[in-house]
């Protein structure tokens, strides 16, 4: 289950972040999400541990904590996006997945002309297109 969605600029300036849990939950994974860029900018900033993912936009697995587990996805505009879930056992093809339907969304969603570059996203129509994306994660290989 995906508990939190986040968007994160070229600059580590918050772009979009949406919790999918209770309240009292949101600023715990906001934390988690400010902490993955470290991870996420430590991979980039070194090749040699990285290997041959460093021209992958997609970064797999960032970092397990407590009861969930965080992915990363660099685009090439080194616009990050971050995924927060809480099943064990996540299959890769399937986080891929959700990756390239959420940045499609995200290509909608600051393809906008009145969208101003390196704002906070505010559109309705994308958060109710991540909601639906979300909604469907994990039944994308069944379908």
């Amino acid at each position: 289950m995906i508990v939190c969605v986040a968007v994160v600029g070229h600059q580590n300036n918050p772009l979009y972040i949406q919790s999918f849990t209770e309240a009292d939950d949101a600023l715990k994974l906001h934390h988690i999400v400010h902490c993955s860029l470290d991870v996420v900018d430590e991979r980039v900033n070194n090749p040699k541990k990285s290997g041959p993912m460093l021209n992958e936009t997609f970064l797999g697995l960032l970092y397990p904590i407590e009861n969930y587990k965080v992915y990363g996805y660099l685009t090439n505009t080194k616009v990050k996006f971050i995924l927060v879930t809480t099943d064990i056992d996540v299959k890769d093809a399937d986080v891929r997945n959700f990756f390239r339907r959420f940045h499609a969304a995200y290509v909608d969603a600051v393809s906008n002309p009145f969208h101003v570059p390196g704002k906070k996203i505010t559109s309705r129509t994308f958060a109710e297109r991540v909601s639906t994306i979300v909604k469907s994660f994990g039944f994308s290989s069944a379908a």
